[in-house]
């Protein structure tokens, strides 16, 4: 059955957001295969080490030829990546995700996979909104607007998508386009952004809780209908204390607000993702407020 439970690899399953997926595929019933550069102190779950960037390395974990880790995959989430612009050289970034990218995808369709789920970024919607964005709340509507070599190679790994589902059109191709990933660790920092709106504007004063990124990931997997499709994940509200409306008035005092916004709105829109998937946020960080 579609979306049922099965065997799932993760790549990139040692990062933050990858541990919170691969806990709670685990959770959920998922038969979890964890692939990342490094092993983790304590391995939760079945874990093999592969270096993305080769793709011999990819394929065999992917068609199910190593030792110990033999066996058919039903699905793939392709977490891992440089996960910034900044980090390395341009060039590397660029190299290294879109070649790690292409042999996730590849290799998937190679082992006859027809589920993949990956990690895209807020980053396509033009952060960090030095120009302004179109409207508010951004959406998935407007046409991607890189600003960097690691949006660039996001953007190029939506389009690489589409193709590979043009080329096969039993593949279900998902990419989720997250906030920036939090812990609840992360939470104590939140009260000091109010001080200055200009600390966090740079993506709409968005994030994502891991657990919630985590649900996202497996209502993605869930979802049954081929092709490729693409959703903003965040949480329900922004980083703020102070209302969005507010927010917006100050900071992007020329950009259209469409809608009347609740107090604390998210103004990285998670409405597709709420029709189409049926995904929810169950966690706030004002939850762990002080």
């Amino acid at each position: 059955m579609p979306g049922a439970p099965g065997r799932v690899a993760v790549t990139g399953s040692s990062g933050k957001l990858g541990r919170a997926v691969v806990s709670h595929l685990v959770e959920q019933g998922w038969q979890v295969l964890a692939l990342d550069r490094h092993r983790p102190p304590e391995p939760t779950t079945e874990f093999l080490a592969v270096h993305l960037t080769d793709y011999g390395q990819v394929l065999e974990a992917l068609t199910g030829w190593t030792d110990e880790h033999r066996g058919r995959l039903d699905a793939v989430v392709h977490l891992a990546a440089l996960p910034a612009s900044g980090l390395m050289a341009n060039a590397t970034t660029f190299a290294n995700n879109s070649a790690a990218t292409y042999h996730v995808f590849a290799a998937s369709r190679a082992a006859g996979i027809r589920k993949v789920v990956w990690a895209s970024s807020e980053t396509v919607l033009g952060l960090p909104f030095d120009t302004p964005p179109p409207y508010a709340p951004v959406d998935e509507d407007y046409p991607p607007r890189p600003e960097s070599a690691y949006s660039l190679t996001k953007v190029l790994e939506e389009e690489m998508a589409r193709q590979f589902c043009r080329w096969d059109p039993e593949l279900s191709m998902i990419g989720l386009r997250f906030s920036n990933v939090m812990d609840v660790a992360d939470y104590a920092a939140f009260p000091g952004y109010d001080t200055d709106p200009l600390l966090r504007k740079w993506n709409l004063w968005g994030y994502i809780d891991a657990r919630d990124g985590a649900q996202a990931v497996r209502r993605a997997l869930e979802y049954p209908d081929p092709g490729t499709d693409v959703f903003i994940v965040a949480n329900a509200d922004t980083v703020m204390s102070r209302s969005s409306a507010d927010l917006m008035a100050e900071v992007f005092p020329g950009v259209e607000v469409r809608g009347e916004l609740g107090e604390h709105e998210t103004l990285l829109s998670i409405a597709k993702a709420r029709r189409v998937l049926g995904y929810e946020p169950q966690h706030s960080w004002r939850d762990h407020a002080g």
